[in-house]
């Protein structure tokens, strides 16, 4: 199984003519994603990689139909017209690329989403990817890599850094010989839309995945609002957290949204609540040794 995508999932590409909206185009195709069609205002009529391309996702939508996604290649000033009227012909799932989104726009647009009961991923993220099954975004950054990254296999990656989100799938394959259910790249920007608290039930749902790995940074009480979760039942799989520390809890780090409020969203505060349900609390390059010690016991 997989969760938010798989590979009958129909796709949308808002900004498809840029250079971004190309490439990622492309490296979606190679993927095995069924991109029904572009959209960027004043290119219609035009195609990219076979791909037609519309004024509107309006037109679109009257000639192709729903689709189930939509990815939001368009600079951040841009970003909020784009996802509303992503969500506005009734998408429910909208990845958002770009950083730096103003934060007056991102918040306007994640109230639409729930009103709408739609789902964000981003802004700033790189997307998601379930090997065998699909890929929106572009983590891994070709095919090739992302082919050799992200194997099929138990484990499900949760992580606020793109990057880390591959190098920590990749580890696993490495040094645990575990493989990947679903890699999920949650974006870098203030506020984003689905968070670890929010992924966590699809994970649980997921039969093939057997265990979550996490890498998380000081900032923000996605962690806590997991814990308070796992607390209520919610989710019962085992969860493996790594954290960014060394630094003084007063430090700014990393990603736009990485805040301390009130004292929840330091290390202390994060590792506290996490343990208190379960959770494993790793150091980073013991994340492979506790996904092969957890993997015995589930199985």
């Amino acid at each position: 199984m997989s969760i938010l995508i798989d590979k009958d999932t129909t796709i949308a590409i808002q900004g498809i003519t840029g250079r971004e909206g190309q490439n990622r185009a492309r490296y979606m195709l190679d993927m095995g994603m069924k991109i029904l069609f572009g959209v960027t205002p004043g290119r219609g009529g035009s195609s990219v990689w076979g791909i037609p391309v519309y004024d509107t996702m309006k037109q679109a939508i009257k000639i192709h139909g729903k689709v189930d996604a939509s990815v939001t290649f368009v600079p951040a000033p841009q970003v909020k017209n784009a996802v509303v009227e992503a969500l506005q012909t009734e998408v429910k799932f909208v990845v958002v690329p770009a950083e730096r989104v103003p934060l007056h726009d991102n918040l306007e647009m994640l109230a639409l989403a729930r009103k709408k009961h739609a789902k964000i991923l981003g802004p700033g993220s790189l997307g998601l990817i379930s090997p065998g099954k699909g890929a929106i975004g572009w983590l891994g950054g070709s095919e090739e890599l992302a082919r050799e990254i992200f194997e099929l296999g138990p484990i499900g990656v949760v992580s606020r850094s793109g990057g880390q989100t591959s190098t920590m799938a990749w580890g696993i394959l490495k040094y645990a010989n575990a493989g990947i259910s679903t890699a999920i790249h949650i974006g870098s920007e203030s506020p984003v839309g689905l968070t670890l608290a929010e992924l966590l039930p699809l994970f649980e749902k997921d039969e093939q995945t057997k265990a979550v790995v996490h890498w998380a940074e000081m900032g923000t009480v996605i962690e806590e609002e997991a814990a308070l979760l796992i607390e209520q039942g919610e989710f019962t799989k085992p969860l493996i957290v790594t954290i960014v520390q060394g630094l003084p809890s007063n430090t700014g780090f990393s990603h736009a949204s990485n805040r301390i409020v009130r004292g929840r969203g330091t290390v202390e505060s994060k590792i506290k609540a996490l343990k208190k349900v379960g959770a494993y609390i790793v150091k980073y390059q013991d994340v492979p040794v506790t996904v092969r010690k957890i993997l015995k016991e589930v199985k």
